[in-house]
């Protein structure tokens, strides 16, 4: 294999390509049918346990998915770059790098010579990407799905509600706020380990906003094995329920890779009433009102069968009076997520996170050497951005990459003052810049509509 040069890899990323959207009754079908044989493998084996604790026997999936309304020819347009800002944003906020303050997102740039393509042709894995592939399958297939699910749920959700901003938040941090998910964190906790990755907050100011849970994964496999793992996205999305039982609307995502092909995102969704946090139930106190953690009992309250006793199953539930305090919890995760992106951590992140949901990992002391700081700043597409950089050789030759947050944006964050930042966001919602390369930086550019920049040139 040949490696390309530096320039020619930057170059690539900001290429256009198509990306394959599959969502049909022919899908839905096929989904259904892996979710049967997979209940009834299940039943097989619990069965041969008998005796057994097996608190996975059955599994309680999202009912009735139905196709995603696609426009067009089913295909969407993306560059790789705006698929590895999607990712990045989606793991800002991990806790799985071994030293404090480690910039997380930057995990995201391993993929950067992982995918090819152009605009007369669909997005594949690239002779580097099929390497990797042999040695680290489930990391790619599953952190490349999180990148291409989100990027196509965004833009989704963003034609479907144009008066709405989108924000992805993770699930794990927004529901550790409320409910222990480990052994190890404090609170009343049942040994259920199905939940969604993500939250889509379809947000407007002063208006109630609309929370979709979504699953995504990926594989190196083909077709049938996306209907599997769709069948088990369903059970995963089914764990949360916001407003009332069976109401809640989700997106579930698998995205095949294969070595011999293209790229093709399988998606469906789920329709339904809920979802909506409205502010009947308002105490006051808004967004800028820094938040403790709760201690909710992880259950999902079914609806009372006449005068039999009500029952309940392991879950979370986002009842009517738990309705603002959750879209304060988006609001300020999603928050820490841009500081975080921005390599704010030490100065901003801190203050949006409770306990439980990781706020001693962004506080004391970060050396740059193995943190993210937020002391670097450039003027991008006309617009200046504040952040962090990281600075690495590609195939021999050093280059920078620059994560930031717009200037006024990121002031106000750091400022505390989430609803003036949403406000700014929202005004601008559909200003910020498209192009994917920037003359006057020399490299590839994506800016969200959240604000965010990620960016990369080469060095002297």
């Amino acid at each position: 294999m040949v490696l390309k040069s530096a320039e020619e890899v930057l170059g690539d990323l900001a290429q256009r390509s198509n990306v394959s959207l599959h969502s049909d009754s022919g899908l839905v079908g096929a989904v259904a049918t892996a979710a049967a044989e997979d209940d009834e493998e299940r039943a097989k084996k619990q069965a041969e346990e008998k005796g057994t604790k097996d608190e996975d026997g059955v599994l309680r999936r999202k009912p009735e998915l139905q196709p995603i309304p696609v426009r067009g020819d089913g295909s969407v347009q993306l560059t790789s770059w705006d698929v590895l800002h999607v990712l990045g944003r989606a793991i800002a906020l991990s806790r799985r790098g071994a030293a404090r303050g480690l910039a997380e997102h930057w995990g995201a740039l391993k993929y950067s010579q992982a995918l090819t393509g152009d605009t007369g042709s669909f997005m594949k894995l690239s002779a580097e990407g099929k390497v990797t592939a042999d040695y680290y399958k489930v990391i790619q297939s599953s952190e490349l799905g999180v990148g291409f699910a989100l990027a196509l749920a965004r833009r989704v959700l963003a034609q479907r509600h144009p008066d709405r901003v989108v924000s992805i938040v993770p699930a794990d941090t927004a529901l550790r706020a409320g409910w222990a998910l480990t052994s190890r964190e404090k609170g009343p906790r049942q040994n259920y380990r199905y939940r969604p990755q993500f939250f889509a907050e379809l947000w407007r100011p002063g208006a109630p906003s609309l929370v979709l849970p979504i699953a995504c994964k990926g594989n190196h496999s083909n077709a049938a094995y996306s209907h599997g793992q769709l069948a088990s996205a369903s059970a995963h999305v089914e764990a949360v329920h916001i407003g009332p039982w069976n109401e809640t609307p989700a997106l579930v995502f698998s995205t095949e890779l294969p070595l011999e092909g293209h790229v093709a995102v399988h998606a469906l969704c789920a329709g339904g009433s809920g979802g909506w946090l409205g502010r009947d139930h308002a105490k006051g106190g808004g967004l800028d009102v820094k938040l403790r953690d709760e201690n909710h009992f992880p259950q999902i309250q079914l609806p009372a069968n006449g005068d039999e006793a009500p029952v309940s199953v392991p879950g979370f539930h986002v009842t009517r009076e738990r309705y603002e305090w959750f879209g304060q919890v988006l609001a300020r995760t999603a928050a820490a997520g841009l500081t975080a992106f921005a390599g704010n951590g030490l100065e901003a992140t801190a203050q949006y996170l409770t306990e439980r949901q990781g706020r001693k990992h962004f506080t004391g002391f970060a050396h740059a050497a193995t943190g993210s700081v937020q002391d670097a700043d450039h003027t991008l597409l006309g617009i200046r951005f504040i952040g962090t950089d990281h600075v690495f050789r590609l195939n021999g030759t050093r280059v920078e990459a620059f994560s930031g947050v717009a200037k006024d944006l990121l002031h106000l964050l750091a400022e505390g003052r989430v609803e003036q930042s949403r406000r700014e966001i929202y005004e601008r919602r559909s200003a910020w810049p498209s192009k994917s390369w920037d003359d006057l930086w020399d490299g590839p550019v994506s800016v969200h509509p959240d604000g965010t920049v990620l960016a990369m040139r080469l060095l002297p």
